[in-house]
């Protein structure tokens, strides 16, 4: 298994969508085909904003989880700084 990945997506309304994956590549196409989550797929096109390696699949969850939990200020700001 690679590395997970907890990546951010920008939406083609603006709006923002994370996940996390073990192959970065193949999902980002995934969601950009229409074949990603339900949210993605109404709102493409899409395009990866940011990506950030985890240590392991529990670590992935966490950051995708805390990540999740931010107002979109705050997002934006963890996006900007990166």
């Amino acid at each position: 298994m690679s590395q997970p990945v907890v990546y951010v997506l920008r939406c083609g309304d603006g709006s923002l969508y994370c996940g996390w994956t073990t192959d970065l590549e193949r999902r980002v196409a995934e969601h950009t085909a229409g074949k990603g989550a339900r949210y993605t797929r109404s709102r493409l096109p899409v395009e990866l904003a940011a990506a950030w390696p985890q240590e392991s699949r529990s670590a992935a969850l966490r950051a995708e989880a805390a990540f999740k939990a931010l107002s979109r200020a705050q997002k934006l700001a963890r996006l900007q700084a990166r």
